[in-house]
């Protein structure tokens, strides 16, 4: 037990601002939606097949190579454009643009979730995430069980009584008992999604399906979308089209992903592949249809970022970013202030004999 308070406190010293940074990059998150503040932000979705068309075609003529545009949704009444050379605008279902930027850096909401997700690092911090997610399951369990040996004295406090090590240790112990299962689940969510070997680990490999290849797109050839929306409307008559996707590489499709009703990632799993030149399908993936681990893993990110179970859930996973953004961050100043005061005290009497010979 002594060595799993040792580690405990050692780990939480070092790694517990990053899990602070996550915690409360988190809670933001939840909200984020709510949080982007542009005209028409809140107006009712309508998924009309003609008025989709018309805007992908307007902006697919333009002269900026598009990467994706993702569709208004219950959650935000805009469409969301990002362009290849990182740049992105905000549509109203009209087709007006609403807000344009160059840089992610111009749009909080946009910066915000990358340092959620990737810590600004790419790939390299989506791992650092993972990892940190993991170590933060750690203390989880570890603190529960270190919490038990002094469970009668149990006093939950939103904040230290004193900001002494003490106090704020007692605070910690306690805080983060109480808010141990909902941490449970965002850390370990979080992992799953992070880290890939992680969720095979627990819920099986994930079989995605390989992505068609298509021909070349000849020059200057220019298909009319209105294909793309009236054969997902006719194979899929109850999804709402959620994402268009362009290709990133030559020889691939352009992806369409919708979300079917029973679906809770907020943009689907459903997706309709369709050659780039012609607009002809080359592949279709129904979730209704598929089996393994693809049920499990759909689950993770809307209870990761709040997207099911209403404002009660949200306010649940704002809690538990709150609380994992508190514990961290004291964590680390409890640590390192209380070895602070302890190499004082051992340097006063060292102090008292130099001053004595002289």
């Amino acid at each position: 037990m002594r060595l799993l308070s040792l580690l405990h406190r050692w780990i939480g010293g070092i790694a517990g601002l990053l899990l602070a940074l996550l915690g409360l990059s988190g809670a933001l998150l939840v909200w984020r939606d709510r949080l982007t503040f542009v005209p028409h932000a809140g107006d009712a979705p309508h998924h009309d097949p003609a008025a989709l068309a018309r805007i992908v075609d307007t902006l697919a003529q333009g002269d900026r190579a598009i990467d994706r545009i993702s569709f208004a949704s219950d959650a935000i009444g805009v469409h969301q454009v990002a362009f290849a050379d990182g740049g992105g605008a905000y549509l109203s279902q009209s087709g007006e643009t609403v807000a344009r930027w160059s840089s992610l850096w111009q749009r909080p909401e946009l910066w915000l979730f990358d340092l959620h997700h990737r810590l600004l690092l790419g790939e390299t911090g989506e791992t650092i995430n993972g990892i940190a997610a993991l170590i933060g399951l750690g203390f989880v369990i570890s603190g529960v069980i270190l919490w038990w040996r002094m469970r009668a004295r149990f006093r939950p406090r939103l904040w230290p009584a004193k900001m002494t090590a003490g106090a704020i240790v007692h605070q910690h112990r306690d805080l983060g008992v109480l808010t141990a299962p909902l941490l449970a689940v965002s850390l370990l969510t979080g992992a799953m999604m992070a880290l890939p070997a992680v969720g095979d680990l627990l819920v099986g490999r994930d079989t995605k399906p390989a992505l068609p290849d298509v021909p070349p797109v000849p020059a200057g050839a220019r298909p009319a979308y209105t294909l793309v929306f009236a054969e997902a409307a006719a194979r899929f008559p109850e999804a709402e089209p959620r994402r268009l996707q362009w290709p990133r590489k030559p020889g691939k499709p352009i992806a369409l992903r919708l979300r079917q009703p029973f679906e809770w990632t907020p943009n689907g799993r459903t997706f309709l592949y369709f050659d780039p030149a012609t607009l002809a399908v080359a592949g279709v993936v129904d979730p209704a249809q598929a089996a393994g681990s693809g049920w499990w893993r759909e689950k993770l990110y809307p209870i990761h970022a709040a997207k099911v179970g209403g404002i009660v859930w949200k306010l649940a996973m704002t809690t538990s970013g709150l609380a994992l953004a508190m514990l961290g961050s004291l964590a680390v100043y409890g640590f390192w202030r209380t070895r602070w005061q302890a190499r004082q005290r051992r340097a006063r009497p060292a102090r008292r004999v130099l001053r004595s010979a002289g």
